[in-house]
């Protein structure tokens, strides 16, 4: 007869490593774009095993111009999104109680873009033709009228095209501080100026985590170790060795390409995207009452959110990032 001693350890090692599994809790993650450096950080978690360590099995999933992450968010089918300040403000007048619980990025990417001769301080805007997108009008062009003493009158549809902007040098383009600026000097042969809105007073924080009320009421443990992985990845990303992370960008993104990735990575370091302001001395990933407040008056001064429907203490929570203090 044989012993029943293997069969009953073959059991027990299975039952572990079934246990070993189930520790390993899911979360998924949804973006505001294709793949790129912008998101460096969150793969930089993910390739490494960040999010593996805090025992977690995060999944990825890319946004794009078809993507309405808030959408898929409010109806369970991601558990959180890379979101933007003002995007939240306006769903909770909406009624989807989305949180953003950490800011990746200490700023807005959001650039305006002229031609060097023209255009060479933001008081030049005045009299230019200004390229925006439509949701522009909802988001950050009432600011950028009521601070620079603009007109709608110079507004003119932003297709995504740099081609207009590159023929008429009376144009001013809106742009993301790595795409266009640097694709404008690849195809035109030209440096463009290009100014970063955030640097002049626009207040939200951008590339944030965002989750719904129940989501961070059912698993506050899993968001907390997602926060900290995430914040831990963009350190690393920035400031260490980011191959991994960005072979798992070019994955994704096929048509990502590595001179991309690379002025990505420098325009972020050079600017403080994600360890300048606050973070510098609050650690990566903060998020703060003052901040938060600045932006909510803005909206509220620009008419682009309804006071009375929206409670600003609701649409955020500092509680995931107040003790994290990762430090640049």
């Amino acid at each position: 007869m044989k012993s029943p001693v293997p069969r009953v350890l073959a059991l027990a090692f299975a039952a572990l490593g079934v246990c070993t599994a189930q520790a390993q809790e899911k979360l998924s993650f949804l973006t505001n774009w294709y793949a790129q450096a912008e998101h460096g950080g969150f793969y930089q978690a993910l390739a490494t095993g960040l999010y593996k360590k805090e025992g977690l099995d995060v999944s990825l999933k890319m946004g794009g111009p078809q993507v309405n992450g808030l959408q898929l968010l409010a109806a369970g089918q991601t558990d959180c999104v890379m979101g933007y300040d003002v995007q939240i403000a306006k769903a909770r007048e909406q009624g989807i109680h989305a949180v953003t619980v950490a800011a990746a990025f200490q700023k807005d990417p959001l650039v305006m873009i002229g031609h060097p001769e023209t255009l060479k301080t933001m008081q030049d805007l005045k009299g230019k033709t200004i390229l925006i997108s439509a949701d522009a009008h909802t988001n950050y062009w009432p600011w950028m009228r009521s601070t620079f003493g603009l007109s709608d009158a110079q507004v003119r549809p932003y297709t995504f095209n740099i081609q207009p902007f590159v023929a008429d040098r009376n144009a001013v383009q809106q742009g993301y501080l790595s795409s266009e600026p640097y694709a404008i000097e690849r195809e035109a042969k030209f440096k463009p100026s290009v100014f970063l809105l955030s640097d002049y007073g626009w207040p939200p924080y951008s590339t944030t985590i965002v989750c719904m009320e129940d989501t961070l009421k059912k698993t506050p443990k899993a968001v907390a170790a997602f926060v900290k992985a995430s914040m831990q990845g963009w350190k690393d990303y920035l400031k260490g060795d980011p191959a991994a992370a960005n072979a798992l960008i070019k994955k994704d993104n096929p048509n990502m390409t590595d001179d991309r990735i690379a002025v990505g990575i420098k325009l972020m370091n050079e600017t403080g995207m994600v360890d300048g302001g606050d973070a510098a001395r609050m650690g990566i990933g903060i998020i703060t009452d003052e901040r938060m407040k600045k932006t909510y008056d803005m909206m509220v001064a620009m008419k682009l959110v309804d006071p009375s429907k929206v409670d600003l203490k609701k649409t955020y929570t500092t509680e995931f990032v107040k003790d994290l203090k990762i430090m640049p």
